[in-house]
């Protein structure tokens, strides 16, 4: 019963082909079988009081401080994509990287994109942002469509960051290995799983193979440049040309780089000199707002916009996210429910202690990427699976590095590709993607390096076990 819950939103959705109303019913149903569960009253009864719960649920989303700042750091984005777009800024720093000959084909705007996403590790939204922003105008001009653009920074944030650790990802992984003796440093054993954490590898394998031919297959393959745009930008021309004039290409690099330069900098502010051990939720949202005024004073030291202009301007881009604001309000709530109810636990369930040693892995793996795909959250099947898996390790004596790595992997697939991931919807986001869009045209690709790394594990458990 547990199972209820996704399943009937993932039916709802590739139904009804809409998102937001899909979650608010899968949210009402977890909350009625908690009621349910403890024992509350008749038929009418529960209902009544599953819709009140599901209100109050939605509610504890705002009520929590990481959760509201996510949803405001979501609002503000639509304000400085639509400063950077109605000032000409967008305009005019793509025909300077055109002009310079920076970006002269497809495949050149896409290396780009993957490189930026590449780069900045130090947070997965942030490297997000950053590769959305820089390459939607680009993609606009060569004629690549919106989904390509959520496809490739979502695929290279999320593995990036759990390979290369300098992050928040490392350091909460390491809390959660400290209180294991696995014969060596938690620190190594992290280290270690780098080279066995085959999905990510999978997954920006995948990516270069895009980049480098240029070719994408199934309905990614086959998603036109016009389909699925939304935000500021949603009426932007695709064919060389531009709703807004070319201006001054500082109206969209200084907002810009204050966001990354700011990130880092809260990063280690947040974390009293540690990026790893810095806040996440805190530092974007504060980087974002520092974004955001650099663009409104460059625009009001220009005389572009007046006061009560830009103001306007913010607002109108605020509301064109919206519908992506409330699917991320949502699919905060429904995880927590989902939590709640025990979703999680029960998939974890899926590993016994009776299986042979050679299956430990890929099955930690499948019930990672179930558990994560189902939930929403990467972080919240790591914080479940470590548990179980660690004390496998340590009663059958595996390679502690190995087992974790298929913990990790299995927890980056339902990041990477879950339509209710707070990553997946930032990539949207960011993208200008239709949500939908941008989860149908990407999953195939996510199955399809999920399918490989099963076999990556069964074959490697033959040779380290």
């Amino acid at each position: 019963m547990t199972l209820l819950p996704p399943l009937l939103v993932l039916a709802l959705v590739l139904w009804k082909k809409e998102v937001l109303s899909a979650l608010l019913v899968g949210l009402f149903v977890s909350e009625l079988l908690l009621l349910v569960s403890g024992g509350a009253g008749g038929p009418v009864a529960s209902v009544g009081l599953g819709a009140l719960a599901t209100i109050d649920r939605i509610v504890a989303v705002v009520a929590d401080a990481d959760n509201a700042r996510v949803l405001v750091f979501a609002l503000l984005i639509g304000s400085l994509l639509a400063f950077m777009y109605r000032s000409g800024g967008v305009a005019a720093v793509i025909d300077r990287v055109v002009g310079m000959g920076l970006v002269k084909s497809r495949r050149q705007a896409l290396g780009l994109t993957a490189v930026t996403g590449t780069v900045i590790f130090v947070e997965s939204n942030l490297s997000v942002l950053a590769s959305g922003l820089l390459s939607r105008g680009l993609y606009d001009r060569y004629g690549l469509s919106r989904a390509h653009l959520a496809y490739i920074v979502d695929s290279t944030s999320a593995p990036i960051c759990i390979l290369i650790l300098l992050n928040g990802w490392g350091a909460f992984v390491l809390a959660l290995l400290g209180g294991y003796d696995l014969g060596v440093s938690s620190a190594s054993v992290l280290w270690g799983s780098v080279p066995f954490n085959f999905y990510a590898l999978i997954t920006l394998a995948i990516i270069v193979y895009s980049v480098a031919s240029g070719r994408f297959h199934g309905p990614l393959g086959r998603v036109k440049a016009s389909e699925g745009r939304i935000g500021p930008d949603a009426h932007e021309a695709t064919d060389g040309g531009h709703e807004y004039a070319p201006t001054r290409s500082r109206f969209m690099i200084l907002p810009l780089l204050a966001m990354i330069f700011g990130m880092v900098g809260f990063m280690l502010w947040t974390g009293n000199g540690s990026i790893a051990a810095g806040s996440g939720s805190r530092s974007i949202l504060y980087a974002t707002v520092l974004g955001c005024l650099v663009a409104y004073l460059l625009l009001v030291i220009d005389r572009r916009f007046g006061h009560k202009e830009l103001v306007e301007i913010g607002l109108k881009g605020m509301n064109d996210l919206m519908p992506v604001v409330l699917i991320l309000l949502m699919s905060i709530a429904f995880g927590a429910s989902l939590k709640a109810l025990g979703t999680g636990a029960f998939i974890a369930g899926i590993v016994s202690d009776g299986m042979a040693p050679i299956l430990i892995a890929p099955a930690l793996f499948i019930a990672g990427a179930l558990m994560s795909f189902f939930t929403g959250t990467s972080w919240g099947t790591f914080a479940i699976l470590v548990p179980i898996a660690m004390p496998i390790v340590q009663t059958l004596g595996l390679p502690p590095a190995f087992i974790l790595s298929a913990v990790l992997g299995g927890g980056v697939f339902g990041d990477h590709c879950s339509p209710i991931s707070d990553t997946t919807i930032v990539s949207s986001l960011a993208s200008g993607c239709d949500h939908l869009e941008h989860v149908r045209t990407q999953i195939p690709y996510a199955l399809t390096a999920a399918a490989i790394t099963i076999v990556a594990y069964l074959i490697a458990g033959t040779v380290v076990l």
